[in-house]
Order: structure tokens, then sequence, then C-alpha cells
């Protein structure tokens, strides 16, 4: 502040006062602006980090569900497996029965196809095979086609020039499958 020579002290002594008013209302507003605006940033930082935390949280959420239904899928493929297995394993042990049934009407003579014994077999064997044709066992076919290692097992191969070439001569015993998977192998003779 310079001081005029030309002013009495009075004056210059008002002036200095409200010089002296002036500023400190000048530095009271700052320091309430920037505890606005601090207010402010701190509000703003706040809500940036709930909006973070949401998003994190909505994030593991989504995750969490497309985890469970991974899990609900995988958990409906094993329980069809495990059905599909125990009834191909039931079928496997049942089907020896099924060969005796096959072997027992086989030894009958002609005359005996008549008697009541021999129905009553012949109407246990039906049975048992249509229960399997209802589950979805397949019988494999063997006649006059062609060896297929994937249907068929060769125990025995003959020369022959009546055949062509890999065909199955003689079947030994049936094979069989389950849902399109083989649950046994046809035992076969193969020619050339």
């Amino acid at each position: 502040m310079i001081k005029n020579k030309d002013k009495s002290p009075e004056e210059t002594t008002e002036e200095t006062t409200e010089e002296t008013k002036k500023k400190p209302s000048k530095a009271k507003k700052e320091p309430q602006e920037d505890k606005k605006t601090k207010k402010q940033k701190e509000a703003d930082a706040k809500v940036e980090a709930l909006e973070k935390e949401i998003s994190e949280l909505n994030d593991k959420y989504l995750r969490v569900m497309a985890e469970y239904d991974n899990f609900k899928k995988r958990t409906q493929k094993e329980k069809e497996a495990i059905y599909t297995d125990s009834v191909g394993d039931t079928v496997t042990e049942l089907l020896p029965v099924l060969d005796n049934f096959e072997r027992a009407l086989a030894s009958f003579g002609d005359d005996a196809k008549e008697s009541e014994f021999f129905k009553g077999f012949e109407m246990i064997y039906t049975q048992t095979r249509d229960i399997f044709t209802k589950l979805g066992v397949k019988t494999i076919e063997t006649k006059d086609s062609e060896f297929d290692p994937n249907l068929h097992n060769a125990v025995m191969h003959i020369d022959d020039e009546e055949y062509g070439e890999n065909v199955i001569v003689e079947e030994f015993q049936k094979g069989y499958t389950y849902r399109d998977k083989v649950i046994r192998y046809s035992m076969v003779k193969v020619a050339n």
C-alpha cells in the first residue's frame, strides 16, 4: 500500500480498514468453495467406488450363474450317461439268458415243436426279446453283410471263392447294440 501525503491519517485509516474488510471476505469465500469442491470430489469418488463395486458384483453374479448353468448341464449329462451305462450293463448280463433260450428252442425236434413245453419256452423268449426291443436293444445284422470291425468279432477265417472279400459266412453268437453303442460284438466267421 502506498501512502498518499495529501490524505489525512483518518482517510488513510479508513481505506486501510476497507481494504482489510474486503480481503478477509475473499479469504473466507475461497475456503468455502474449496470445501464444496472437496466434498463434491469426495462424493464423486464414493459414487465411482460404489459403481465399480456394483460392476464387480454384477460380474461375479454373472459368472456364478454361468457356472451354475454349466453345472446343471454337466450333471444332466452325467445322469443320462449313468442311466445308459447301467441299462447297458444290465442288458449285457441278461444276454446269456436270451442266448440260452435260443439254444433251447433250437434243440427241440420238429415233432416236439407242437408241445406245450416248446410253446411256453417260445413265449418267454418272445417276451424277453420284446422287452429288449422296448429298451432300445437292437440285434446286429450279420447275414450276407460285410465284416465291420466296429460291430463284429472275427473268430474264424476261410478262403472260399463262392463269397466275396470280407463277407460274413456264419454267425456264432449274436451281437447287440444299445443306443448306438455296441454292448456285445457279433462272433462271426469271415470269408477271404
